[in-house]
């Protein structure tokens, strides 16, 4: 992931698994993470998916891996800082 497809992430972008269904929607980029809006998950709470997830983003950000994964493997609590 480099820093130009990352300045491409901006809020409302809707979040495409790899066989191109949306699972999620952009809140913000933060750090190494993007949180997904709580208003458009299954359990109305704020998700975040790393961002090596990220193949490409154009109108959409597309991650590698099937929404159902994507779903059990995102984080449900704000990710911790490294270094701390």
């Amino acid at each position: 992931m480099n820093a130009t497809t990352v300045q491409q992430i901006r809020e409302h972008m809707p979040v495409v698994c790899s066989n191109g269904v949306q699972f999620g929607v952009v809140d913000q980029v933060e750090g190494q993470f993007i949180k997904l809006t709580a208003k458009n998950s299954p359990d109305n709470q704020h998700h975040w998916i790393p961002l090596e997830w990220v193949t490409f983003v154009d109108d959409q950000v597309h991650v590698d891996r099937p929404g159902d994964q994507a779903m059990r493997e995102w984080l449900s609590q704000p990710p911790v800082p490294t270094g701390v």
